[in-house]
């Protein structure tokens, strides 16, 4: 079992979210996807923790306050093991992006997102993120397809 974030920068102004196009790293899992920022929990860490972390770590951002916008369970995603991952928006930063040495950064225009090459999955929720709706989701992949998906939204986005 792995334990991960998943975060999604957001400058609202522009209406543009923070993407990282996997191309850096050798046998990543992920190659030639574009992904928000994150990483599995280390030893000790809160989400919340791990999602400032590694968004640091990945864009060079400082980030407070990251709001939690779900969690997804991913049985068996790599073959190996299942993934819980806790979803996030940040909408305050700062600082400067460095060069990732995950892969390429780039501010995505929110209507644009769903052109990039993401996993199918990413295609179904992320218009939940965005939309400010707060879930748990189950998706099941198998050779890297989507093959199933369940859902259970918490509110419908509204305080």
């Amino acid at each position: 079992m792995k334990l991960a974030t998943l975060c999604y920068v957001q400058d609202i102004e522009q209406k543009k979210t923070l993407m990282l196009h996997r191309v850096k790293k050798n046998n990543d899992f992920h190659e030639g996807k574009w992904n928000g920022l994150g990483g599995k929990l280390e030893n000790g860490e809160s989400p919340e923790d791990c999602a400032i972390r590694e968004i640091f770590e990945e864009s060079g951002l400082q980030v407070n306050n990251p709001k939690m916008s779900g969690f997804i369970t991913f049985p068996n995603f790599d073959g190996i093991d299942d993934w819980y991952v806790f979803l996030f928006t940040v909408d305050n930063y700062s600082g400067t992006l460095i060069d990732s040495p995950e892969g390429d950064l780039k501010w995505v225009p929110d209507a644009e997102l769903l052109q990039l090459n993401l996993w199918e999955g990413d295609k179904v929720f992320l218009p939940w993120v965005l939309a400010g709706n707060f879930f748990s989701a189950k998706f099941v992949y198998t050779n890297k397809k989507l093959v199933d998906y369940t859902v259970t939204f918490i509110n419908d986005g509204k305080d």
